[in-house]
């Protein structure tokens, strides 16, 4: 059984679901970070939906580069939890399956190339308390200790 972290799922409402992947990246006693600016403020592991025909390190891969500019090495799943969300930019009630993996950031190449977002390097406390989601939090505390 995987964890459900936030609300609850409501009945009246029918649930699409969307695997996705996200990296806790540690570096030099702090950790990489997304801000995502739109809709609303909000930090997050970096990461996304698995795409058709991709893979989940595939995915894991693309979505750091494309929200950090970093390519990452070595990445080892941690575990998975469930969220049930209103995703605004898909228009989308969605069941999120988030996979969740640590990986070393190697090198920065690019600015984050995923419209209205930015990178934030924080060290333990402060990331852990920015994160927006529940399940961010937990993964991140957990591997912090």
């Amino acid at each position: 059984m995987i964890r459900r972290v936030g609300e609850t799922p409501r009945k009246d409402i029918s649930y699409r679901l969307r695997p996705g992947v996200y990296a806790i990246l540690p570096l030099g006693g702090r950790f990489l970070l997304t801000l995502q600016t739109r809709p609303q403020p909000d930090v997050q592991l970096p990461g996304g939906g698995v795409d058709q025909g991709e893979s989940p390190l595939q995915a894991l891969h693309r979505e750091v580069l494309e929200e950090t500019g970093w390519r990452i090495a070595r990445p080892r799943r941690l575990g998975a939890f469930r969220r049930f969300v209103f995703m605004p930019e898909y228009d989308l009630w969605a069941e999120k399956l988030c996979h969740v993996y640590c990986a070393l950031p190697v090198s920065r190449i690019t600015e984050p190339v995923e419209p209205d977002h930015l990178t934030l390097l924080l060290p333990p406390d402060d990331a852990i308390a920015s994160l927006g989601n529940d399940g961010d939090r937990l993964f991140l505390r957990r591997f912090a200790r």
